[in-house]
């Protein structure tokens, strides 16, 4: 069974892209208990905030924590919050956003920690568990 995940927040965020000119991209960012999903705007959309799919494209790129390493960089100038996201594989991407609020950076860094802290209480519970199972014969009762 498979559930979708929680979405903790929604909206946007610029992406520096990593083309020659790096451009700052704004993309629809949705934040879950698995990770960053980027949506591409299009071009020349008619403005209708009722529509998403009429302003937003339809595939999305998953920046899942699994693979996500940290949340650093933050630097902040002319109200905009400046901050890299790095892969496991040492990939940095690069967001802004503007100050105001609960910045992106923070949600994004205590979601990934969150993600980590249940990981690796599965994994501890794993290791207890089969370690219990495979000391004794007395569970195999239940």
């Amino acid at each position: 069974m498979s559930f979708p995940a929680k979405v903790m927040r929604d909206g946007l965020l610029e992406k520096r892209s990593s083309g020659l000119l790096q451009l700052w991209k704004k993309k629809r960012c949705v934040l879950t208990e698995e990770g960053l999903r980027l949506h591409n705007c299009k071009s020349g959309g008619g403005g209708g905030g009722d529509a998403p799919s009429s302003a937003w494209g339809s595939k999305a790129k998953e920046l899942r924590f699994e693979r996500m390493a940290t949340v650093d960089c933050v630097e902040y100038k002319r109200g905009l919050v400046y901050f890299t996201v790095v892969m496991a594989t040492g990939k940095e991407i690069d967001f802004r956003c503007p100050q105001d609020g609960t910045a992106w950076n923070a949600e994004i860094a205590l979601a990934l920690v969150r993600y980590k802290n249940l990981q690796a209480v599965q994994t501890g519970r794993n290791r207890h568990l089969s370690a219990h199972l495979g000391s004794t014969g007395e569970d195999e009762e239940l």
